[in-house]
Formats: structure tokens, C-alpha cells, sequence
């Protein structure tokens, strides 16, 4: 996607890919981080930030789920907290339209750039706390979100739930994508003998951003089956195969053989 300043546009957008998604066989939907609204500027942002229950975009998937049948993986929303502040948060929705988990990023994107980029995400964010997992049709998938991916503890908790599918929706940005996106996302799912499902916010936005792109879908032996460019928004379809990760799993049981290193 490149999702922009009006949350209700965005919703559109969404609305049109499930639409599409199902028509062409998916039993599952993945948007990227902060599909429902991304703008930097956060007093324009405020007035669109509310709780989890008045989102519009949220109401919008869980209708579009329970009209078409389709699992909706909500990348993540701003969603406004009881203590007055935002969580970056990803939501799972199952065909019947109800939240089947919820998960709130950890890791908050708090860095200054060479070329002079600066996020703290902190500043009106609240990190989550919990690792997050659940029962799907590509099997158990874990939920992680964007600057998640560089943190491996996080993603070994999740190897360590037996995962058979990792979430990683994000808005990298340019010169971080270049360098570690394709790098890390391959590593994780090696590491965890998982696929890994990283949608992607993508172009120039309405808020002056630029993001990187390249949507990926990657089998548990590191193999990118599905790399959507960094051009412009779409959707793009891969069959998960539970039998790929079973065979990777036996040539490779390092799952199995993990221990714990002492302190």
C-alpha cells in the first residue's frame, strides 16, 4: 500500500484488495503497518487516532472479512489507549468478522539517519509487552510489526511457540530497506524454520515519507517466493505450503536442537 492521511480512503483501498484477494482463491489478507492511516504529522494525525472500538478501518475489515470469508491480518493501526496514549497495533480478524488476537508492537522506532531522517516513535507511543500467537489457516502465526524484525529474541520466542508463520508488516524506510530488509526478513525465517509474510508500505506518501517496498513472502528454507517491488501498491498472491515447513523442519531440526546459552 501507500496509505495517506485520510483513514476512510485507506479503508477503501483495503476494502477493494479483499474483494480481489478472495475472488482470486486467498483464504487470507495481509496489509502492512499503519494501513489505515500514515502521517507524520502528529496533530493533524490526532484527530483520526481513536480507540480500537470507534476505528472505522477496523469496522470496515471485520465487515469485509465476515462478507467474503476471509482471514484479515490488519497489518497495524494508531489505536488510542485508555491512558492517552497511541499503540502501534496489529490486528487479526477472523471470517467472522470478531478480533481473534491483538498485538501491540514492542519495539519502538526511536533513530536518526545518515541522510538526516529522524522517527522516535516513542514520543506518543507505548511499547506492548506481550508476544503474540495464533491459530490460523497457514497454521500458528506470530505476530511482530515492522522495526520488530531486528530484534531476534522476539522472533525466537516465537520459533520457540512453534510458529509456522511470522507476520511482518512494516513501513521501512528507504536507506534501511536497501541494506537489511530482504537480509534480515530471509535470516529470520531460516532461523525460525518459518514462513515469513512481510507486507509493506511502498512510494512517496501524503505526508512527505518515502517507503521502500518490496513486499515479501519467504519459505522456511529462506527461499523468496514472492518479492512485489518497490515501485507501487498491489496484490500479490503465494500459495503456504504447512508441507514445505514439515520437510524443512526434518532435513533441519534446529528447532528441536536449541538450547538455552547460560548468562
Amino acid at each position: 500500500m501507500t496509505t495517506g492521511i485520510d483513514p476512510l480512503v485507506n479503508a477503501a483501498a483495503i476494502a477493494d484488495a479483499a474483494r480481489e484477494a478472495r475472488l482470486g482463491g486467498a483464504d487470507m489478507l495481509f496489509t502492512p503497518e499503519m494501513c489505515g492511516l500514515l502521517d507524520r504529522n502528529r496533530e493533524r494525525a490526532a484527530a483520526h487516532i481513536v480507540p480500537e472500538a470507534e476505528n472505522p478501518v477496523l469496522a470496515m475489515a471485520s465487515d469485509m472479512a465476515r462478507s467474503e470469508r476471509l482471514w484479515i491480518a490488519l497489518g497495524s493501526l494508531a489505536v488510542a489507549r485508555e491512558d492517552g496514549r497511541w499503540a502501534n497495533r496489529s490486528l487479526l480478524i477472523a471470517p467472522d468478522g470478531s478480533v481473534a488476537a491483538r498485538y501491540d508492537k514492542i519495539h519502538m522506532f526511536d533513530v536518526q539517519l545518515a541522510n538526516g531522517e529522524s522517527w522516535r516513535e516513542s514520543a506518543a507511543y507505548a511499547p506492548g509487552e506481550d508476544v503474540v500467537t495464533a491459530e490460523t489457516p497457514l497454521g500458528r502465526l506470530g505476530l511482530t510489526v515492522c522495526y520488530d524484525l531486528r530484534f531476534p529474541a522476539l522472533f525466537e520466542a516465537l520459533g520457540d511457540r512453534m510458529c509456522d508463520a511470522i507476520a511482518v508488516p512494516a513501513a521501512f524506510t528507504v536507506p534501511t530497506g536497501m541494506a537489511h530488509w530482504h537480509l534480515l526478513l530471509r535470516a529470520r525465517a531460516i532461523e525460525e524454520s518459518a514462513w515469513v509474510i512481510a507486507t509493506a508500505q511502498v512510494g512517496r506518501h501524503e505526508d512527505g515519507r518515502e517507503t521502500f517496498g518490496h513486499s515479501l513472502v519467504i519459505d522456511p528454507w529462506g527461499d523468496v517466493l514472492l518479492d512485489m517491488g518497490g515501485h507501487g501498491p498491489g496484490l500479490g498472491f503465494a500459495d503456504i505450503s504447512r508441507e514445505r515447513t514439515e520437510d524443512v523442519r526434518k532435513q533441519l531440526p534446529s528447532l528441536a536442537n536449541r538450547r538455552k546459552i547460560p548468562n
